[in-house]
């Protein structure tokens, strides 16, 4: 995997990924950023809550469930001192869907946690990840 990340001007990037996709990054007014692209660290925990909801939609999916709708929502707190590392992070998911199995619910979330979401294993180096769920017929 090679991406590119070519800076514009004051803290503005733009990212560039093998896959022919491009974001822009910035950062906030008050280390000289406009405000204008997702900081950087928000970009980690975006790719965490998209790896781990790959992995349970896929899940479930082949758990035959009636899966119609997956949303994630995370809260995180960061280190004071630098470097200022995620210490505690909480994924919230909701997920829609027509008579769906709450222990495989659960499965999947733990599987994602435990053993596929690379991106959950490597932050909970230095931060505690805690997830929970609710179920939306």
């Amino acid at each position: 995997m090679n991406i590119s990340v070519n800076w514009i001007d004051g803290m503005l990037m733009v990212g560039k990924s093998d896959s022919g996709h491009a974001i822009t990054m910035d950062g906030p007014p008050e280390i000289g950023g406009a405000n204008l692209g997702v900081r950087p660290m928000e970009m980690m925990l975006l790719g965490m809550a998209g790896c781990t909801m790959i992995d349970v939609v896929s899940t479930l999916e082949k758990m035959r469930e009636n899966l119609v709708q997956c949303e994630t929502k995370v809260s995180a707190e960061r280190s004071d001192e630098h470097p200022k590392v995620f210490t505690n992070i909480h994924i919230h998911f909701i997920v829609k869907g027509e008579a769906l199995n709450s222990k495989k619910v659960e499965k999947a979330i733990t599987l994602s946690a435990e053993k596929y979401c690379s991106a959950s294993i490597m932050l909970s180096k230095t931060a505690s990840i805690t997830h929970d769920f609710e179920i939306i017929d």
